[in-house]
């Protein structure tokens, strides 16, 4: 009896992928893997240039942290050159 069970699953499963495999293959099917792919690429343009404005962003709150701390530098310089 198990032996008619797994060739019944295997012949099934034959079936089932030669079936999946003319459905994948299928010029609906390649159509709509086309849309997907451009959704995805659309998607992708989307999110770089997200992070593109996130990077430049970032790049001009490090200048102006740096231009603080240049100021606060010079200010600690010269109140101890007044100090003495």
């Amino acid at each position: 009896m198990n032996i008619y069970k797994g060739v019944a699953l295997f012949a099934g499963g034959v079936l089932f992928g030669s079936a999946g495999f003319k459905l994948l293959s299928s010029k609906d099917a390649k159509k709509a893997y086309t849309h997907a792919t451009a959704a995805a690429l659309r998607m992708k343009e989307s999110v770089m240039g997200t992070v593109t404005s996130v990077q430049e962003n970032a790049a001009d709150i490090l200048a102006s942290a740096k231009e603080i701390n240049e100021e606060r530098a010079q200010e600690g310089t010269v109140s101890d050159d007044t100090q003495e």
